[in-house]
C-alpha cells in the first residue's frame, strides 16, 4: 500500500531530514515509526500526506506514484487517510458530536448518514455520553479519543497518528494504542509515529526506528511482550 523507494528529503535550510529511505508498508499492517526528536519521523509522515515532496526517490501509495499526482488529486489522496494529531486540533466552539460530524460534512455526506455514522463512531471510542460536551470540558485522553473518532468517521483505509500519546498520561496512552490495535484488526492500516520506544514494545507490532534520517532498524515482533505488571512497565 505504501512504498518508499530510495527517498531522500533535503529542506531549503540544508537539513537532510531523510536519507535514502526504503520502506514498504502492506495493506492492513500496524507499524510504529520510532526515533528521537529530529530523527526524521515527522518528515516521513508529511511525505505520505503529500504535504512535502521528496528531493529524490519515489513514494507509491495504492499503486499511485506521488510524483505523478496532480495538485487537484491531492484531496482525494488524503481522503483515504485519517489523521490523529498530538495536539488534538479540535474546535472548541463545537460539541464533540459536531467536531466529528464536521469531517463528514466536508466531503458532502448526507445528514442522515452523518448522524448514524457519528453516533456509531463515538460509541466505538467510548464517548457516547460526551456527545454534547465541548472539548474544553474533556480530559486530555477524552480529547484524543474525539480526535481519533474524527479520523475514523470517513472510514479511511489508513490511520496516521503523529505522537498520539504525547499529551496524555501513561495509562491513557496504553488505552489509545490498544484502541488503535483493535481498529487495525478490522483491516485498517495504522501508522503511528512516536518517540516513546519503550511503550510500543508491549503491542508486538512492527517497529521501524529512524535515526538521523536513516532507517536504523525494521523489526517485526511476532508476539507481544508479556508483562507481569503493566504499572511496573509504565512507572517502574
Amino acid at each position: 500500500m505504501i512504498e518508499f523507494n530510495n527517498v531522500s528529503k533535503i529542506y531549503q535550510s540544508g537539513t537532510h531530514a531523510l536519507k535514502n529511505i526504503n520502506i514498504k508498508i502492506d495493506d492492513g499492517e500496524f507499524v510504529f515509526i520510532v526515533g528521537s526528536s529530529g530523527a526524521g519521523k515527522s518528515t516521513f509522515l508529511k511525505l505520505i500526506m503529500h504535504e512535502e515532496t521528496p528531493t529524490s526517490g519515489d513514494i507509491i501509495i495504492n499503486d499511485i506514484s506521488l510524483a505523478d499526482l496532480k495538485r487537484k488529486d491531492v484531496p482525494y489522496l488524503r481522503r483515504m487517510m485519517g489523521i490523529v494529531f498530538q495536539d488534538f486540533r479540535l474546535i472548541d466552539k463545537m460539541t464533540v458530536y459536531e467536531n466529528v460530524a464536521f469531517a463528514m460534512r466536508c466531503i458532502g455526506a448526507h445528514p442522515a448518514m452523518i448522524k448514524k455514522r457519528v453516533q456509531y463512531i463515538l460509541k466505538l471510542v467510548g464517548l457516547s455520553d460526551k456527545m454534547k460536551s465541548r472539548p474544553s470540558e474533556l480530559s486530555g485522553g477524552e480529547q484524543q479519543r474525539v480526535s481519533l473518532a474524527r479520523a475514523l468517521v470517513n472510514n479511511p483505509s489508513i490511520i496516521i497518528a503523529d505522537e498520539p500519546t504525547g499529551n496524555i498520561d501513561p495509562e491513557m496512552s496504553y488505552e489509545i494504542l490498544d484502541l488503535l490495535s483493535e481498529i487495525n484488526k478490522h483491516g485498517t492500516t495504522v501508522i503511528i509515529v512516536t518517540h516513546e520506544q519503550e511503550l510500543v514494545t508491549v503491542f508486538g507490532k512492527r517497529i521501524v526506528e529512524i535515526k538521523d534520517g536513516c532507517v536504523l532498524s525494521d523489526t517485526s515482533l511476532n508476539r507481544a511482550v508479556e508483562l507481569d505488571d503493566v504499572d511496573d512497565f509504565f512507572f517502574g
